[in-house]
């Protein structure tokens, strides 16, 4: 995993492409050496594949941002993964969260608004939250994998928009907002359900679906 995250700084920079391909030439007779690259997503590190980023092929993949520094023990360690979910644990924890990012409320397989080149993936991932009585607990939410790197180039944050945007809510909007930051995520509609179950579903009862309302 070292001696991946190096090659991807050194050798392919951040922004660019790298395939499957490039990976095995790099670390000849290493096992599982594409696993390693993608085990980097656990430090933060933003690393799109082609079912992310349409503009990819098949065996692409894009190098959007590094993130902890895993050469670093001291860093690596601290930010070491907690012992991954279970199965069923990751399936409740999706099911509670109507399958959608906490952080943004995407869907899995929805288009960003901002970069309809890139479709959210969903995961679960332990996250602290801090508690209405100041207390930080760290839970097992859903988030997609942009939100969970949080630094990826095409979206940035700045605080001070933020409180601005926030400044200009009617008080209704303020104390909806209030609710979602008390809960650590948004509140879900009846459409925003059925939009994300949609999403879930095969191509070929998507079609099914798109006819019965259409009929409806």
């Amino acid at each position: 995993m070292v001696r991946g995250a190096l090659w991807l700084i050194q050798e392919v920079g951040e922004g660019n492409i790298f395939t499957k391909e490039q990976v095995r030439r790099a670390f000849p007779g290493v096992s599982q050496a594409d696993r390693r690259i993608r085990d980097l997503r656990k430090y933060g590190w933003n690393i799109l594949p082609s079912n992310s980023d349409v503009t990819l092929h098949a065996d692409e993949q894009r190098f959007v941002k590094a993130g902890v520094p895993v050469w670093d023990n001291a860093a690596r360690h601290a930010a070491s993964p907690d012992k991954l979910p279970s199965a069923a644990e990751k399936q409740a924890v999706m099911e509670q969260a109507d399958h959608m990012c906490v952080v943004c409320g995407i869907s899995g397989g929805e288009a960003y608004a901002d970069d309809s080149n890139q479709t959210a993936v969903l995961f679960v991932s332990r996250r602290p939250m801090l508690m209405p009585d100041g207390a930080e607990v760290t839970t097992l939410t859903v988030e997609c994998r942009r939100c969970h790197a949080g630094r990826s180039s095409t979206y940035k944050i700045d605080v001070g928009d933020v409180i601005e945007s926030i400044a200009m809510l009617e008080l209704d909007d303020l104390r909806r907002l209030r609710r979602w930051m008390i809960r650590g995520r948004k509140e879900v509609s009846a459409l925003d359900r059925v939009w994300s179950a949609y999403l879930r579903l095969p191509a070929a009862a998507q079609e099914a679906v798109r006819s019965a309302v259409e009929d409806s």
